[in-house]
């Protein structure tokens, strides 16, 4: 790049990586981030161990489900769960058999927020990025696994389309400055007093995916920094908020923020006042599940048995989480792969104690739905 050109990229700057941002414009969603967030980890507070141990499960295989879902890869819930499960030592009972690729991806989490206290280095990203390419492929292809990439194949780009009509959404800096722009990075992540947790979990984030240090993997890899940062920022090695959920949910107006702040200058005010207001709405979506948990718990204790099933309470999370269509005693049969004999018994004890409902203009509408909202 000639010394007269406009930096096309973010790394091109002659002022990188000086990130600076508007700390003013900034605070109002900080402090209502913050303040959320204190309710929700004071809340905890109050579950007891066991059931924080559920929900703290709960967000993290949420985190690993989602954060592969963002690249396209999806995951079976319940064999991340298991993998999860018996690497922090949790009995839940009726555990599947999980594969490397689910237990790698696992490690890397887990190693990310229970080990949030020590540094990050190039050894341990190395061992992520290892547990993330077991056989040390990205599907078809072949990659370098546990070292930073050699561009042998051209420069490292993030590109769209088919073959011929390819966009380069973004062109990451050559190999050859890798491992110093890496430790530039390093050292600031585990040395920097003086930034915000909160703010520095999504510019960790940018600064890591803008060098794109692995051959692939690295949107992975970040998140886990981020959800890392994140850890330490809460001073709790479990987590009761998913940020990858919700970027999943928001994923093309993520992909569009990246690029434009990777196309941008060095002020970074939009893409972590976005971050903000992701972390916020992730934040108000884990309190609002976290009163579903607490009235699970209060529903138990009216049941005539002194305690929910199994049927029971998978059905009313369902029910809780964005149930799609009238619940009826076949689809409730279907679902927790019972007779419907057993299936009505369930429901008529929920209705019973005034958890659900019945609704329905005829037999053939009947249907039933939760009394709380």
């Amino acid at each position: 790049m000639n010394s007269g050109d406009h930096p096309k990229y973010i790394w091109q700057s002659a002022d990188w990586p000086q990130w600076t941002f508007a700390t003013a414009a900034l605070l109002p969603l900080l402090s209502e981030a913050n303040l959320e967030r204190g309710k929700l980890l004071g809340a905890i507070q109050t579950l007891g161990f066991k059931l924080a141990a559920e929900t703290s499960l709960r967000t993290l295989t949420n985190d690993v489900v989602k954060s592969s879902a963002i690249e396209g890869e999806h995951l079976n819930n319940e064999m991340v769960k298991s993998s999860l499960a018996r690497k922090l030592g949790l009995n839940i009972g009726g555990l599947l058999p999980s594969s490397r690729q689910v237990d790698g991806i696992v490690e890397m989490i887990l190693d990310a927020t229970q080990n949030h206290v020590h540094p990050l280095t190039d050894a341990r990203l190395f061992g992520w990025h290892a547990a993330l390419f077991p056989n040390g492929y990205s599907g078809m292809h072949q990659i370098t696994t546990a070292a930073y990439r050699t561009d042998a194949d051209g420069p490292m780009q993030v590109v769209s389309g088919g073959i011929g009509h390819e966009t380069v959404h973004y062109e990451a800096p050559p190999a050859s400055i890798i491992a110093v722009e890496m430790q530039l990075f390093l050292d600031w992540f585990n040395q920097s007093p003086d930034t915000d947790p909160l703010l520095k979990a999504w510019l960790a984030h940018l600064w890591f995916v803008s060098l794109h240090p692995f051959e692939d993997g690295n949107g992975r890899i970040a998140r886990a920094i981020g959800d890392m940062a994140l850890a330490k920022a809460d001073q709790s090695t479990q987590r009761f908020y998913s940020l990858s959920t919700q970027i999943q949910l928001e994923r093309e107006d993520y992909y569009l923020q990246l690029e434009m702040a990777q196309k941008g200058t060095m002020d970074i005010t939009n893409w972590l006042h976005w971050f903000l207001s992701c972390l916020l709405r992730a934040i108000q979506q884990a309190n609002q599940d976290l009163k579903g948990v607490v009235y699970l718990t209060q529903v138990s204790q009216r049941s005539p048995n002194g305690a929910l099933n199994e049927r029971q309470i998978k059905m009313l999370d369902k029910l809780m989480h964005n149930f799609e269509g009238h619940l009826t005693t076949g689809k409730w049969a279907t679902l927790t792969k019972c007779s419907t004999d057993t299936a009505l018994r369930d429901i008529t004890e929920l209705v019973t104690i005034g958890v659900l409902a019945k609704a329905g203009e005829s037999k053939r509408t009947a249907h039933y739905v939760l009394t709380w909202e």
